[in-house]
């Protein structure tokens, strides 16, 4: 049997042989694990079928499979080889996808969304904050295989910690599902006390006299929290199913751990919902500013349009040119005349002034 698959991995068709080089390229990482110990690393030049043949004839072992935007050809050998769902596989080649827990049989497909922050010197109307990108997780008795998208939440450096970890690794395969979702939770955690500091700073900012603080600044905040929050929220229903011995499969002490990520997930939605009220509630308060400023920029035009009236009903009235008008022929009547003018538009001032308007 062995050698049949020898033959046919050997044997490729005129032009196979590109393809065949750029489907390898989707692996990160391939480690079959016996008992918790790496007995065999292959990586990227991994005989998929010869590894998984071998983890299914030994009590304690699994493969662990790691691809890296791979594929359809790719993604179709190695469903072929694991016994993936069509459905779920289909579902890995369509880029944007909920957050979701499904069962195909002795195989579990879960999906989750990873976050990661943007460091940046100065908020912005157009800073991204917040990078997302998808992790596709295939459980069964025997394997794990991962398939990310984007470059968020590298795993190399998670599958050096489990290897350094064999008492975990030897809960089978559920351990590295337990790992990836810690550590995707701790980087929500990350994330949540980054994006204290830019609520705060925009929070002191909003009120600080003679704010620059924009309108759309605090538009994109909130569009890159409800990015954010779009990766946090929905994990809820997958965790609690985790939780909750919907799947009897999984071992009781990774139960356990799943509900200690359970919890520090629970902490960061609502440390996420929380960003989310503040985040309304600033902007109510900028554009309740901005309708105070209009409010008193209208005074102060409508204040000064009535100073010009002023003078302008006194300029007009002695420029109608009758022949008869109060000192009209008074030899000091111009400088009387510009003299009521000045002190008119004095008073005026003063009381618009002492009213608040100017």
């Amino acid at each position: 049997m062995t050698r049949d698959v020898d033959v046919r991995r050997d044997w490729q068709p005129p032009g196979a042989a590109g393809r065949r080089r750029a489907d390898h390229t989707a692996i990160v990482g391939c480690d079959l694990f016996v008992d918790g110990v790496a007995v065999e690393s292959p990586g990227p030049a991994a005989d998929l079928a010869l590894l998984y043949s071998k983890a299914r004839e030994r009590e304690g072992a699994f493969v662990w499979l790691g691809l890296h935007e791979p594929t359809e050809a790719s993604l179709t050998r190695v469903a072929e080889v694991f016994g993936l769902h069509p459905l779920a596989v289909e579902d890995i080649l369509h880029r944007e996808q909920r957050v979701k827990i499904e069962r195909y049989e002795d195989v579990l497909f879960l999906v989750v969304r990873a976050a990661q922050y943007v460091d940046h010197e100065m908020f912005t109307a157009t800073s991204e904050i917040v990078s997302t990108g998808f992790v596709r997780l295939f459980v069964g008795p025997h394997f794990v295989v991962t398939v990310r998208q984007g470059t968020v939440m590298e795993l190399g450096s998670l599958r050096a910690d489990l290897i350094s970890d064999p008492a975990m690794l030897a809960q089978g395969p559920w351990s590295v599902v337990h790992a990836i979702l810690d550590r995707l939770v701790d980087s929500y955690v990350e994330i949540v006390g980054a994006m204290q500091t830019d609520v705060d700073l925009t929070e002191a900012a909003v009120f600080a006299s003679g704010t620059s603080v924009t309108v759309e600044q605090i538009y994109q905040l909130k569009r890159q929290l409800i990015k954010f929050k779009a990766a946090v929220l929905p994990l809820q229903r997958p965790l609690a199913a985790l939780t909750d011995k919907q799947f009897t499969d999984l071992p009781k002490e990774i139960r356990r751990y799943f509900s200690d990520v359970a919890d520090h997930h629970a902490a960061a939605v609502e440390q996420v919902m929380a960003f989310d009220d503040v985040l309304n509630a600033l902007l109510q308060a900028r554009l309740t500013q901005l309708t105070v400023e209009q409010n008193d920029d209208l005074r102060k035009i409508a204040s000064w349009a009535a100073i010009a009236a002023v003078l302008t009903a006194i300029g007009g009235i002695y420029g109608m040119n009758f022949a008869h008008m109060p000192e009209l022929t008074w030899r000091y009547g111009y400088p009387s005349v510009m003299l009521l003018m000045l002190i008119s538009a004095a008073v005026l001032y003063w009381l618009l002034r002492r009213a608040g308007w100017l």
